[in-house]
């Protein structure tokens, strides 16, 4: 679980940039927030040092050598005990169909070049700040939803008893729709409850996160349903649910 940054252990980030400058500036400006920054210049360095030292987010750069961020993603997601680590992508490509495959391949966010250093520092904190607090509101300890359960202490999510794999962003979402159930969520809505930010972002991100989150609910995914115009809603309480 990572720690807010000012505490006594600061979170670890791994900035992965094969330039130089771009590196110095992103670590100099996580530095000053009070995070412990390391950085690596290619894929396979990045591993290693994920390897070395589990960090608590990555930022990563998607024109990477040797092989690219979108590679490392992958490998990072297909890792079960490297699937939770956070993963803010920060790419120079601007077409949608790069930033969607980002989100689909589980990235948390993503940050187009050039930059605003701060928005970057207000993104990789936002995301922080979602893996550190699993529970949106309300004192409940246990939420449920059809055939999904999801233990807030434990950080677990269950369909029908069979334990589901989801990322930090994955996990929040869920658990805004369901402390929300029955209730229509607009993209803004969401943005805001489950990505805890409040600076920019396409509401396309929702829309990405949500199939992927349904596509690991298997035929529990149903139960998310679409409003078109509107955004989501997890479905409410049936008869003897």
């Amino acid at each position: 679980m990572a720690i807010a940054a000012g505490k006594a252990t600061p979170s670890r980030i791994l900035v992965v940039e094969d330039e130089a400058d771009i590196a110095a500036l992103v670590a100099y400006h996580l530095t000053r927030e009070g995070y412990r920054v390391r950085t690596a210049a290619s894929g396979a360095e990045a591993l290693a040092a994920i390897a070395h030292e589990r960090p608590d987010l990555v930022v990563l750069d998607v024109m990477l050598p040797e092989f690219s961020g979108y590679e490392v993603l992958s490998e990072l997601r297909r890792r079960e005990e490297l699937a939770e680590i956070p993963v803010v992508v920060l790419t120079a490509r601007r077409d949608e169909a790069d930033r969607i495959r980002g989100l689909e391949l589980g990235a948390d966010d993503y940050v187009t070049k050039p930059f605003s250093p701060r928005e970057l520092v207000l993104r990789v904190g936002a995301v922080l700040r979602r893996v550190r607090s699993p529970a949106i509101a309300g004192s409940a300890r246990i939420l449920r939803g059809g055939p999904i359960t999801v233990d807030l202490d434990a950080l677990r999510v269950t369909v029908d008893g069979e334990e589901v794999e989801l990322t930090p962003t994955e996990y929040r979402l869920l658990v805004t729709l369901l402390e929300r159930r029955g209730r229509v969520q607009s993209r803004e809505q969401l943005l805001e409850a489950a990505w805890d930010i409040h600076v920019r972002i396409e509401t396309r991100t929702v829309d990405m996160h949500v199939q992927r989150l349904r596509a690991k609910l298997g035929k529990a995914g149903a139960w998310i349903e679409t409003v078109r115009g509107f955004g989501y809603r997890f479905r409410g309480r049936d008869a003897g649910d």
